[in-house]
């Protein structure tokens, strides 16, 4: 059987934890088994209450998007970002999203196309754009601008996508909207929001109530997808076995919760509570019990707040298969409440040689 296709999961996503000194040129870099030059980064200061700040290789270095607001896609003049680097990148400044002097900082990176876009053009109502697409990591960066009216997009995955980031660029006070496969038995009626703890929401003006298939995927007359005349990003992904895993999970208020079997050891997940009220925990492989690389994670970031790194008490084990939930909070593992997760992994469980990975 083949275990796996992507034998260093390195290759296409890394984190880094360093320190900002407030300078320019100050270089970063990764140090995964594989050099990697990244095309979407998502940055945080640990130490500091700030917004997160999103960059990717298709709007442009300049070009910051915050996870935990609604605002429009700002222009950044203090230099946060210098450059993507053949295997890490460039900060500069003096500020929170990426290089304040004395601030801990993360980086969470994904490889696309190197930024090199496949352009596709308007045609009735499908909205035209660009496209960048890693199919042997399922990962596209789209770039569209809306017709209201709806209509399908290409995203190039070869597959079904089973989680997008939808964002409005340039129309004002709009959410972050998310599909996700594991939202509800029907996620493509439902969406929830990056930038708030809200419940999922039941809106058929947003994917018009169609399921992305290995082609397309459907965008409606909603303004956080597709107002006519305003741009839009959109960032897909498609499961990869022993490299990506988005699913979901029912809580059981203890403290021997459900484990979740992703087939990997995970570097990274993101992990939200979907029937009711929840923030979007970001739980990171590096940061492990009282800040050292080890289980239990305890250490949490909010996707949807400033919020600094937090200690949660005994929160997730990241194991050489998956995760195991050690929390028995409402907003980790509430008894009967639903869950979904996003994982990207450190190393496959069985390399496509058979060879096993050990646990942390």
């Amino acid at each position: 059987m083949a275990y796996t296709t992507i034998d260093d999961p390195s290759a296409y996503f890394q984190t880094a934890l360093y320190t900002g000194n407030g300078s320019s040129n100050h270089a970063i870099t990764f140090d995964g088994n594989s050099n990697m030059q990244p095309d979407w980064i998502w940055n945080k200061s640990r130490s500091i209450a700030d917004s997160h700040a999103l960059f990717d290789s298709t709007r442009g270095i300049n070009k910051i998007l915050y996870s935990n607001v609604d605002l429009v896609e700002s222009t950044d003049t203090n230099g946060n970002l210098e450059s993507f680097d053949s295997n890490g990148i460039t900060v500069g400044g003096n500020q929170e999203y990426a290089n304040k002097s004395g601030s801990s900082q993360i980086t969470w990176a994904w490889k696309a196309n190197g930024g090199t876009r496949t352009t596709f053009t308007e045609s009735g109502n499908n909205p035209g754009g660009g496209r960048q697409v890693n199919t042997t990591a399922g990962f596209s960066i789209i770039d569209y601008t809306g017709t209201g009216s709806a209509g399908t997009i290409e995203h190039g995955l070869g597959a079904v996508p089973h989680l997008i980031l939808f964002k409005a660029r340039s129309e004002a006070s709009n959410d972050w909207a998310v599909y996700h496969q594991g939202n509800t038995s029907a996620p493509e009626t439902d969406f929830l929001r990056l930038n708030t703890n809200g419940a999922t929401t039941d809106n058929s003006n947003f994917m018009n109530d169609t399921a992305p298939t290995s082609s397309v995927f459907t965008v409606n007359t909603g303004s956080k997808v597709n107002s006519d005349g305003e741009t839009y990003i959109a960032y897909c992904f498609s499961e990869k076995q022993g490299y990506s895993k988005f699913g979901s999970f029912t809580g059981n208020g203890n403290v021997n919760g459900p484990f979740i079997y992703t087939g990997f050891k995970p570097a990274f997940g993101i992990f939200k509570r979907t029937d009711t009220t929840g923030n979007w925990y970001m739980m990171t492989g590096k940061i492990g019990d009282d800040g050292q690389d080890g289980n239990p994670l305890e250490d949490r970031l909010e996707a949807n707040t400033t919020a600094a790194e937090a200690d949660m008490g005994q929160g997730y084990d990241f194991l050489s298969n998956g995760v195991k939930v050690r929390h028995d909070g409402g907003e980790i593992n509430g008894s009967g409440n639903s869950f979904i997760y996003m994982i990207w992994a450190e190393h496959p469980f069985v390399s496509s040689k058979g060879v096993p990975t050990t646990a942390r």
